[in-house]
């Protein structure tokens, strides 16, 4: 910041607006409070911000834009969506030929140009004008409006009517497929897919709606973190609720059972599903809706955050002719999302591949996905049956939950064919004694088991942001570092910025544990030893590092913290 206040200070001298005492003057307030001499001008209303607008537009050799009669075209509207334009403070001006003219406050943020460069589709070339900061917030409140007041608006406007179930029922049209945007819905539908497609855009995974005694609190879960982003009077809970349960093909009768359904909504001329639950509470029914983007999963096992040697056991072991897979962890640790990867890596045109999924969550080009219908009597185990006699070579099991789907899936591995499926279990180890438990033979677990992976999700340090760390004591001592690991350790912080809002991290990766299973293993398994002796003859010998171990390495190889570690690592025994 001080460089580049720098150059506009030599550029408004320049020009003849700034003397060395009115500087010195800002300079002698800004630097004990570690504020910007530039900033500290214009607070102090030395410094005209039009002057400064003129200033970065000589010092980039850019256009000097006056947004306050701007009239963009409907092709640069959309060429530069408004969650964009909000979270970069860039507003588009024309779009012609593949050229996008747009204008932003200081075209000298890298973080801005080179995101904007990498987010706008369709987009060949980017021209920059200038613009002040407080024509640019006024232009994007004209044009694109924001979310909060436009909700708030709305909640106004249901307050002053008598707001019913006939408004619920008006989301839903021919298609069965909500739509954003349509001036002609009813305020609680405009509202509701307002807040859904907000929260899509901020890259959210699931939106909690969860009534409170004087409030229904709206919140999204970004990179695996829930954040507040409103609330509105608990009057509005019903309404709200019933439509998602008329869209989600729930009744809306039933208030006292938990409800499970799938809802639609087009976001930004996509088509995005949600997975939708329902459960009743004290003071109302929450919701909580899961984002399926089925055009979104385009990932490599080499994306996933695998450590080299933990990718090629787990590549070699996936490989093999037969034999059951088993991915593990909690629910939302990335399950789904690995054997996906891993079914892209082995969808070849020589393999047949079924999957049966309870929902099917991605579309994968060249795979058969089989839908659970449980009503309709398509449970695991009897899709399961069914894909047998389809000669497949590969076999998807969204997940094993009891003793008949768990002894067909390795009786299948065991006449030929190669198994991947998931478990609820803590650890790597620990799904051998669930699969035991569940009634599966020891002896029929140790022949069909090549390999568990378990896994958990981190967030990862923003790129537009990340600098160098110096770990504190607390933070070698909570790992336990040891002094060849510190040697090595190269630790690095995000400090936030426009890139990830300021929080330091954007995106996820995983910690993963791969327990390679060899023959000793089997004996023990077949012994049924305890999960303890299984999980430490595995570390001492070198079949297995634990996910506290490959925490570990993500942080000294500087990809992300010691907070993320131990936030998903806390039981891990090492």
């Amino acid at each position: 910041m001080a460089v580049k206040d720098d150059y506009l200070i030599d550029t408004l001298m320049n020009m003849g607006e700034l003397d060395a005492a009115k500087i010195e003057a800002a300079r002698a307030v800004a630097e004990p409070a570690g504020a910007g001499v530039i900033d500290t001008m214009v607070i102090q209303k030395t410094l005209n911000p039009d002057l400064l607008v003129q200033a970065r537009g000589m010092q980039y050799g850019c256009e000097v834009a006056d947004l306050r009669e701007l009239q963009p075209n409907d092709e640069a509207m959309k060429a530069l969506p408004r969650h964009i334009a909000r979270r970069y403070q860039v507003i588009p001006m024309s779009f012609e030929s593949g050229t996008l003219i747009v204008a932003l406050e200081d075209p000298g943020d890298i973080d801005t140009t080179d995101a904007l460069s990498r987010l706008l589709e369709g987009v060949d070339n980017i021209i920059y004008k200038v613009s002040s900061e407080s024509q640019i917030k006024a232009t994007i409140e004209r044009f694109y409006g924001s979310t909060d007041e436009a909700v708030e608006r709305l909640v106004t406007e249901l307050s002053q009517t008598q707001v019913d179930i006939g408004d619920a029922e008006a989301a839903v049209g021919e298609s069965g497929v909500a739509t954003a945007g349509d001036e002609q819905e009813a305020p609680l539908v405009k509202m509701v897919n307002m807040i859904i497609a907000d929260g899509f855009r901020m890259d959210m995974s699931d939106v909690h709606i969860e009534p409170f005694e004087n409030r229904l609190r709206i919140r999204y879960r970004i990179d695996g973190v829930l954040r507040e982003h409103q609330s509105v009077p608990l009057r509005l809970c019903g309404p709200i609720v019933s439509r998602l349960k008329i869209e989600s093909g729930m009744s809306i009768a039933e208030k006292r059972t938990p409800q499970d359904g799938r809802y639609k909504q087009i976001i930004d001329d996509r088509e995005i599903d949600f997975r939708v639950s329902c459960l009743p509470t004290l003071y109302g029914e929450s919701i909580v809706m899961r984002a399926l983007d089925k055009g979104g999963l385009n990932l490599g096992l080499d994306q996933l955050g695998f450590m080299r040697e933990d990718q090629e056991v787990f590549e070699r072991s996936a490989q093999m002719p037969d034999g059951v897979m088993l991915v593990t962890g909690p629910t939302g640790s990335g399950k789904t999302t690995t054997l996906y990867s891993c079914l892209n890596l082995l969808n070849t045109p020589n393999k047949k591949i079924i999957t049966v999924e309870d929902p099917v969550e991605y579309i994968l080009s060249g795979i058969n996905q089989v839908q659970v219908n449980n009503a309709a009597g398509m449970t695991f185990a009897a899709a399961l049956r069914a894909m047998l006699r389809q000669a497949p070579n590969i076999i998807m099991v969204g997940e094993i939950r009891d003793s008949e789907t768990g002894n067909i899936a390795v009786n299948a591995s065991l006449t030929g064919h190669f198994v991947f499926s998931t478990l609820h279990t803590n650890d790597a180890p620990g799904a051998v004694t669930r699969m035991v438990d569940m009634g599966v033979k020891p002896f029929l677990v140790a022949a069909a088991c090549r390999a568990i992976l378990a896994q958990r999700l981190v967030r990862k340090f923003c790129k537009a942001c990340v600098a160098p760390h110096k770990l504190h004591k607390d933070e070698i001592h909570a790992l336990q570092l040891t002094e060849d690991e510190m040697k090595d350790c190269h630790p690095m912080m995000g400090a936030g910025c426009k890139v990830c809002d300021g929080g330091g991290y954007k995106g996820r990766m995983g910690l993963f544990e791969v327990l390679e299973i060899e023959d000793q293993l089997r004996r023990m398994i077949i012994e049924e030893r305890p999960v303890g002796d299984i999980r430490d003859y595995a570390v001492e010998h070198g079949h297995m590092r634990t996910l506290r171990h490959d925490g570990v390495r993500k942080v000294t190889s500087g990809t992300t913290s010691v907070a993320e570690v131990m936030r998903v690592t806390a039981s891990d025994e090492h």
